[in-house]
């Protein structure tokens, strides 16, 4: 088998197989380098080993589907290295890398949504810096609230109120401190509190809880897209 005027030898049926067989190993070993591309996909847009402890611990598949696929598109490429190159181990190796690249692709979907979402937040605020310093004639409160992954239309209620022994608002006091944030360009929020305390005779501690609006206003709820509360006793 040969090109019409061509001086190269004529090329045996085995040759060409061995040619194509040459062809697909070079597709393998690309597709054997799949788990350190979904990697550095995923570190490429942030998802560092904190994170991916976060992302673990609320919505841990994106990451184990991702994982899987790309050690199922090498593994399929290490099998297709080594099929002989015949005609009938050609099939199988083209048969072969089509399902590793259907894995790798899905590795690498999967990939970028989750680390994208897993490193973007997912919109819940954090308070840090809590504190309550002074004498009880002139406490002062102060704290600071961070959100990060804040949709453009969003804001966070922010609302300091009273609570009894139950940690339960006391009745027919209005709130302590309320605020409404919204999110900058980057949907992002960092507040920084501080204020005069005059809480009630009857108070037993201080409740602040932090929402979205609009969202789950239990600070027992489960989901990641709950309040976060915190309460503190005072003296």
């Amino acid at each position: 088998m040969t090109q019409p005027g061509s001086d190269q030898e004529p090329l045996t049926l085995d040759d060409v197989q061995a040619r194509i067989g040459k062809r697909l190993d070079d597709v393998a070993k690309i597709l054997a380098g799949a788990l350190v591309t979904v990697a550095g996909a995923m570190t490429a847009l942030g998802l560092t080993s904190d994170i991916v402890v976060v992302a673990l611990n609320n919505e841990p598949w994106p990451i184990y589907v991702a994982a899987l696929s790309a050690i199922l598109a090498i593994v399929c490429s290490i099998v297709a290295l080594l099929i002989h190159p015949t005609r009938r181990g050609n099939a199988w190796e083209t048969g072969l890398l089509g399902f590793g690249v259907i894995f790798y692709m899905v590795a690498l979907s999967v990939a970028v949504v989750g680390a994208a979402h897993a490193a973007s937040g997912n919109g819940r605020p954090t308070l840090v810096n809590l504190k309550l310093d002074g004498p009880k004639s002139d406490r002062r409160l102060s704290f600071d609230l961070h959100a990060d992954g804040v949709d453009r239309w969003a804001s966070v209620d922010v609302y300091v109120t009273a609570v009894d022994a139950k940690q339960t608002d006391l009745p027919g006091r209005a709130n302590i401190y309320s605020v409404s944030l919204r999110p900058n360009d980057k949907g992002n929020i960092d507040h920084v509190v501080s204020m005069s305390l005059a809480a009630p005779q009857n108070a037993w501690g201080i409740q602040i809880i932090a929402e979205t609006a609009g969202g789950n206003m239990d600070c027992e709820s489960r989901s990641p897209h709950g309040p976060t509360c915190a309460v503190v006793q005072l003296s």
